[in-house]
């Protein structure tokens, strides 16, 4: 010890021996209990295996056509399903197995103000407060609002999520992609979520959306932002994305201007040097030779070939600039137009900065008046989402289960407006109930979905207006998700009472038409459900032929409470690969025999279902 080391002095009987024994006994039990072999990285929380298990739990629902609350019935192709969209995503599976592009969502950021939507995963109805809970006419409870104080105020939200993210996954083509907007308060638990169900590997991009042009009185930073995590169903087949830029965007960042721009509009530049990166190619390490005869050497590569350099040079595409050090920043330039004159498409940027919040209640109070639905997206962010997926195919499907007010349906009409495409959208919304004192109510709508409709109504209308000469589908087919069409029939010998065995003889329930009939045969055949629909008379009984063209195409179904034999020749001739009829239908089981024997003889490659 080297002499003047001033060494504090403990006093060891002021020393807290028995908390310090307890701790350290604590820790010994803990050490002794780990075993380094069988750690493993995972992210887990109260209700996940149960969650886990919701995904894949059956159930017994169907759709219901609404023709009322529809637009264009008998020629849309977009749909509008009312009701739970963990219900909505399990009807959805195989008819839309791997056939969405896109999937935008702006789930419940869970701030402590969110409703949480009530699964089977969560507590009893006995365990929550009446003062926060949601009820449907049955009177279950659908979703609560999840407080800070709940003890599982994470977990409930993740028990939420994750099935409905498992289930969206399988509707995803392969070279698909969803968007996930989310605020700070669970962006790191879905990240990990979006990690373990589409895999890291197909991680895209977390892109920032500045919200607004300021924050507000917050002790630290301003708040003006929030995120969208951008999942893959396969990275390796994703296109690159790329924007139609509007004129904002051109203004903001092609500010540069030559000798081109009455042709080609303004310029940016990028950067000729090759980043950290990029593997070393010997092709693109050569010397740049300019006419005034002066020689920059790169630090370590060029990103073009040594020919396109030099044609860059001749074309004056270079802006090159000398550096306080000697050295050259050598940059290339990118037009706002190709040679044409037409705007080129550009690389979209991680950070949204072009539309705010501010817009979109605006567009919403122009549409359906003032103070009806509080904080909906602009329909110009969603734009710009769905713009950016593909260059090429603009006849994709859009699916949007969170819909709210219905701002992606009007993002994807706006969209084939502007471009020419054949986008088709998907929405889902719960029944959600207006408070009796909001201005929607007071305005006449009774549930979010009204609100959400109506939207979408005159927004379809407004766009039409702006674009006459466009060909957009503006309509949809509103289907409401609702118990099975089919009586409770199966019961053992003990259940079954004399009085009711008449009820049985008609497995259908009274209340359902012909065409809710269609619809739950739609959906247990996987068939898509926004296919023309013709409602035709074959020898008297009314017969759906649902997207039938020509023979062995389509379905056709017949649900008379008697159908002729005239009638089942007259199907079996249009030779579709499906016929559908109603048990009740026929009186006997000779009946059921010559249905099969006139198939048999007539379109024996039609598959024959009796419901």
């Amino acid at each position: 010890m080297s002499e003047g080391t001033n060494i504090e002095k403990i006093d060891l009987d002021k020393v807290d021996w028995r908390g310090s024994r307890e701790f350290f006994e604590s820790l010994g039990e803990t050490l002794d209990r780990l075993n380094d072999k069988d750690e493993t990285y995972d992210f887990t929380w109260v209700g996940k295996r149960k969650a886990v298990v919701e995904a894949g739990a059956p159930i017994n629902k169907t759709l219901r056509p609404d023709l009322d609350a529809s637009k264009n019935w008998d020629t849309t192709e977009n749909l509008f399903i009312e009701g739970d969209n963990l219900d909505a995503l399990k009807l959805l599976q195989e008819s839309y197995l791997g056939k969405v592009k896109m999937i935008y969502i702006d789930p419940p950021y869970n701030t402590g103000k969110d409703f949480v939507y009530h699964d089977n995963f969560k507590a009893s109805v006995e365990n929550y407060d009446e003062d926060t809970e949601y009820k449907n006419e049955a009177g279950n409870i659908q979703f609560k609002k999840n407080e800070k104080s709940n003890g599982r105020y994470h977990s409930d939200w993740l028990s939420m999520m994750y099935p409905r993210l498992k289930l969206a996954r399988n509707l995803l083509t392969d070279d698909g992609v969803i968007f996930i907007s989310i605020g700070d308060d669970e962006q790191a638990n879905l990240k990990k979520m979006c990690d373990e169900i589409y895999s890291e590997d197909n991680f895209v991009d977390s892109v920032v959306w500045k919200k607004r042009y300021q924050g507000a009185k917050e002790h630290y930073h301003a708040a003006i932002h929030e995120y969208v995590l951008v999942y893959a169903r396969n990275k390796g087949l994703l296109e690159d994305f790329s924007m139609t830029a509007t004129d904002e965007f051109f203004k903001k960042y092609f500010k540069g201007r030559d000798a081109k721009f009455n042709v080609r509009g303004g310029y940016r530049t990028q950067p000729l040097e090759a980043g950290g990166t990029m593997d070393i190619r010997t092709n693109l390490r050569y010397d740049i030779e300019l006419p005034d005869g002066r020689v920059i050497k790169p630090k370590k590569q060029w990103i073009w070939s040594k020919e396109r350099v030099q044609k860059a040079i001749m074309d004056d595409m270079l802006d090159i600039v000398l550096k306080p050090d000697g050295t050259y920043s050598v940059r290339f330039k990118q037009y706002e137009k190709n040679e044409d004159g037409v705007r080129s498409r550009t690389k979209p940027f991680s950070i949204v900065d072009f539309v705010f919040t501010q817009d979109g209640t605006k567009e919403i109070n122009d549409l359906i008046g003032a103070g009806i639905f509080q904080f909906p997206k602009p329909s110009k962010y969603i734009k710009h989402f769905i713009d950016i997926i593909s260059a090429k195919d603009k006849s994709y499907t859009v699916l949007d289960f969170f819909s709210g007010s219905g701002t992606t349906a009007q993002a994807v009409m706006q969209l084939n407006s502007e471009d020419g495409g054949s986008r088709k959208w998907i929405t889902v919304q719960l029944p959600e109930e207006t408070d009796e004192k909001s201005e929607a109510y007071k305005a006449g709508y009774k549930t979010i979905p009204e609100i959400s409709r109506e939207r979408v109504r005159r927004a379809g209308d407004k766009i039409a207006a702006e674009h006459p000469d466009a060909k957009v589908d503006y309509g949809f087919r509103s289907l409401v998700i609702a118990d099975t069409n089919y009586k409770e029939v199966y019961k053992s010998a003990g259940e079954q009472q004399q009085s009711t065995l008449l009820d049985v003889v008609d497995n259908i329930k009274d209340d359902r038409s012909d065409l809710d009939l269609l619809y739950g045969v739609l959906t247990q055949s996987a068939l898509e459900l926004n296919r023309p629909c013709k409602l035709n008379d074959l020898e008297g009984s009314n017969v759906f032929l649902y997207d039938y063209f020509s023979e062995v195409s389509g379905l056709a179904a017949c649900f008379s409470s008697s159908v002729p034999e005239e009638t089942i020749k007259e199907i079996a001739k249009l030779k579709p690969l499906t016929a559908v009829f109603r048990d009740s239908s026929f009186a006997t089981s000779q009946d059921k025999v010559n249905l099969a024997e006139h198939f048999r003889i007539i379109s024996p490659e039609t598959k024959v279902k009796v419901i």
